[in-house]
């Protein structure tokens, strides 16, 4: 009899919810099959599948122009590089220890979010993310439907001189993302394990082309490394402290919805590995990738071209076209439709979960992809690296800081995996389904960096936004839950809903 007052059942650290609990939320309308934690049996996903979920996001052409962009904003190549590992192996903190959530409860990021900011509340931090992820869905659609145009113009150059070429190969390619997300998470995974390879190739590929057209010109690799810095005198940290929160927002969304990949993980070590493995060192070596044939156009064209689209353009050749066209689509596709889908089709669940499916949330993700305009976010180096990237990261750190404090600091790990699910009657209702403190330690933590955006004097505050406004955030949450005991579960508690599975 004791047995069906269980609701969350842990074989080997890992819990999923009895079937007894199962059938109680059926009728919950915060309960459905997309944002339900995952079962033990569908923990799949060892550390290659994850190592190469990574490598099939970070192999992508922003990744590619973060590097180049802050070439061209002044930095040299190998101060762009140490830019870019710093800012990895910062944000990648925050990523593992929100992983661990996923990995043991098998519940995704909307879910992960109502610990902290309640059941209604956590629309606010999911959403938040979801328009970010739109945005970057745009963006990423905008680059595969610029190298689609590229190579038709190459191919046709009468389509090159039509100006509706570049919207229709941007909907084509928009068209072709959104179907594949909404195939779901298995076609994610095969697209991402066979994707790593193809975009290994793409980078030798451009790589060998730098080199070969450089030596071509009399000129060799040396000439590419020693090029100079171009920043004005004075205007080094600014621009290094600018990158480096660019490059910490750079996966400082994924910090946050890591559990919604997570969740799949037959481990912790598995997320672990394939995360250490997958994420930093990827990033750093097709960063190189991108400054180096950045600085390869530098010797070859007298001028930096740090979008490599108008690299594939400036070659000429209709075959290298073609293939850098398909890599470029390859890279864009594992990218977009993991880090860029996943989160706001969660996200947009959550807001009505008996009504609006996953499959639903993605394609509404791909209309306000559109929506948000990606053209005007990447219509300079500047406007790409210091204004999108630079200001959204100023309302991720803090959020990233809430998650670490609650689920370490504050709950200790410990979680009532039906309660999620629950109305009004759940430990995370808090007020109204609002957990305020929450709210509250988000809105403090991200004010010091939005002054630092406005004033110029406190300026040094918007430079490092999300380093900033996630430390504040982790000592202020806590802070203000102290006496606030009401969410956490006990020993006892614990002990009485968990039924202990031996394997």
């Amino acid at each position: 009899m004791a047995g069906k007052l269980m609701t969350q059942r842990e074989v080997n650290g890992l819990y999923e919810l009895t079937e007894n609990a199962q059938k109680n939320l059926e009728e919950s309308q915060y309960y459905n099959e997309d944002l339900a934690p995952t079962k033990l049996n569908e923990r799949t996903w060892t550390t290659y599948n994850i190592a190469a979920l990574w490598v099939g996001m970070s192999v992508c052409i922003p990744t590619y122009m973060m590097a180049s962009g802050l070439m061209a904003a002044g930095l040299s190549w190998w101060q762009a590089i140490l830019n870019i590992c710093l800012g990895n192996l910062i944000v990648l903190i925050p990523m593992q220890l929100n992983s661990h959530a996923g990995t043991k409860y098998g519940i995704p990021y909307p879910v992960f979010a109502r610990l902290a900011f309640g059941i209604k509340g956590s629309h606010i931090a999911s959403i938040a993310r979801a328009v970010i992820a739109a945005g970057w869905f745009g963006i990423q659609c905008w680059i595969g439907g610029g190298a689609l145009n590229g190579v038709i113009s190459v191919i046709s150059p009468a389509w090159g001189a039509w100006s509706g070429g570049i919207w229709v190969s941007f909907f084509v390619f928009w068209a072709l993302n959104v179907w594949i997300a909404y195939k779901g998470e298995e076609a994610i995974k095969f697209m991402e394990s066979w994707g790593a390879p193809i975009l290994g190739i793409l980078s030798f590929g451009l790589m060998a082309w730098a080199l070969m057209s450089v030596k071509a010109s009399g000129k060799g690799v040396v000439d590419i490394l020693n090029m100079p810095a171009t920043y004005e005198a004075g205007r080094f940290w600014p621009i290094f402290l600018g990158g480096l929160t660019a490059n910490i927002a750079f996966w400082s969304t994924l910090a946050l919805n890591i559990p919604d990949f997570s969740r799949y993980a037959k481990s912790q070590k598995d997320q672990f590995r394939g995360q250490l493995l997958g994420l930093p060192t990827t990033m750093a070596a097709f960063s190189f990738v991108g400054v180096f044939v950045t600085g390869a156009t530098g010797v070859i064209f007298g001028e930096f071209l740090w979008d490599p689209v108008a690299v594939i353009a400036k070659i000429g050749s209709p075959f290298a076209a073609t293939l850098g066209a398909v890599g470029i689509a390859v890279a864009t596709l594992t990218t977009n439709i993991a880090a860029n889908v996943v989160a706001p089709a969660n996200g947009i669940s959550n807001l009505n979960p008996r009504k609006i499916s996953y499959r639903m949330g993605a394609i509404i993700t791909g209309i306000a992809g559109v929506a948000i305009m990606p053209w005007k976010l990447l219509s300079s180096a500047g406007a790409y690296i210091f204004g999108w990237l630079g200001t959204y990261g100023i309302f991720m750190g803090p959020l990233a800081g809430i998650y670490i404090a609650d689920y370490y600091i504050y709950r200790n790990k410990v979680i009532d995996l039906e309660g999620l699910f629950n109305g009004e009657e759940s430990r995370y209702w808090y007020g109204n389904g609002f957990n305020i403190q929450a709210i509250y330690a988000w809105i403090l933590a991200i004010t010091l960096p939005i002054l630092g955006k406005l004033i110029p004097s406190m300026s040094f505050f918007a430079e490092n936004g999300w380093i900033i406004g996630f430390l504040i955030a982790l000592i202020a949450y806590p802070a203000m839950m102290k006496k606030d005991s009401s969410s956490l579960v006990d020993e006892n508690e614990e002990k009485t809903m968990t039924e202990k599975v031996n394997a």
